[in-house]
């Protein structure tokens, strides 16, 4: 429920009107709400029937220096990685504020459990949740 959030509004409405690229071959965009025809085909071809878009950077809306990002995304990275799961990277971007993109991953089997834990212990506010019917959905973490 979007009106219980501690988030700011206009945090939120920038969030759902984002692009979250993805860096696969071809690259596609990601829109909340839209469904994802490559990302159904990309859930096919890794056997799974969920994931979940997740930064590392920017705790909680705080703009951080790059190099501090890039840290924080190496160590989301890592974390995905011992869990077994595949991923992609990507990019969130809001097509016309000035907000920096952020780097992101794609990170398929991450149930919407599992996803809510890892963006609460990576300090965001909110992750991108998409099941098996490739829609992407604005999940609340604050």
């Amino acid at each position: 429920m979007l009106s219980a959030s501690s988030i700011d509004p206009q945090t939120i409405q920038a969030y759902l009107e984002s692009d979250y690229r993805v860096d696969a071959q071809p690259a596609f965009i990601l829109r909340v709400g839209q469904a994802s025809p490559e990302l159904l085909a990309a859930h096919s071809a890794f056997g799974v029937d969920c994931s979940a878009f997740v930064t590392a950077c920017n705790p909680y809306s705080q703009t951080l220096s790059p190099a501090a990002n890039a840290a924080r995304q190496a160590a989301l990275a890592s974390e995905v990685t011992a869990m077994g799961l595949p991923f992609m990277q990507g990019t969130g971007r809001h097509p016309s504020n000035a907000w920096p993109a952020e780097d992101s991953l794609l990170i398929f089997g991450l149930t919407l459990a599992a996803a809510k834990l890892l963006g609460t212990r990576h300090e965001q506010n909110a992750v991108i949740w998409i099941g098996a019917d490739a829609v992407p959905q604005l999940i609340l973490l604050r």
